[in-house]
């Protein structure tokens, strides 16, 4: 891959990372409803989106270490 690719790809996995927390926090809070199963589930739903955070701002920072590595 070229070094604009690959400091494209950590620039969108930075980004998918905020989007990834700021997801999590809004589907915990929009989806919770009345019942406590839902509520739960919500919960669950929003830790799981919460989870991939940190997977894309590793791989942002892999991306962007790849990208300035010399030839």
């Amino acid at each position: 891959m070229k070094s604009t690719q690959l400091k494209q790809l950590s620039k969108l996995c930075f980004v998918l990372g905020f989007a990834s927390i700021i997801g999590s926090i809004a589907i915990w809070y929009m989806s919770g409803g009345t019942g406590a199963e839902n509520q739960a589930h919500s919960e669950r739903f929003g830790i799981f989106i919460g989870l991939w955070a940190p997977t894309f701002f590793i791989l942002s920072n892999r991306f962007d270490r790849y990208a300035t590595m010399p030839a």
